[in-house]
């Protein structure tokens, strides 16, 4: 497992980029993706996962939908067009970070 630091730092990267290949997603779901793309490396916590889920709705970034399963409400949460246009912007800042680093490092990427 990789540090929570680490991840603190990066989770709405992953997040939004989780919400853009799927379009719509709930937490559990979302936590199950990161888990199953990682090899189980990263594994969010709904400690760290809703009060992010939550900034990113305050700060436009998300809606959610809710919808009835049975007798519970389900959220679900999508990307806003502001949410969309930030994908691509904080997948470059992070190559450019882990392009930073790795030189800084003298780190060997594989």
């Amino acid at each position: 497992m990789h540090s929570s630091e680490l991840l603190k730092g990066n989770l709405q990267t992953i997040i939004l980029k989780v919400l853009s290949d799927q379009k719509r997603m709930y937490g559990y779901e979302i936590v199950q993706k990161v888990k199953q793309s990682s090899i189980e490396t990263i594994v969010l916590t709904e400690g760290s996962l809703y009060p992010m889920l939550h900034k990113m709705e305050a700060d436009g970034l998300l809606k959610i939908e809710l919808e009835y399963v049975g007798k519970r409400i389900r959220k679900y949460y999508s990307l806003t067009e502001t949410g969309a246009s930030q994908v691509e912007i904080k997948l470059k800042e992070f190559a450019a970070f882990v392009k930073t680093m790795s030189a800084v490092l003298q780190l060997k990427l594989t």
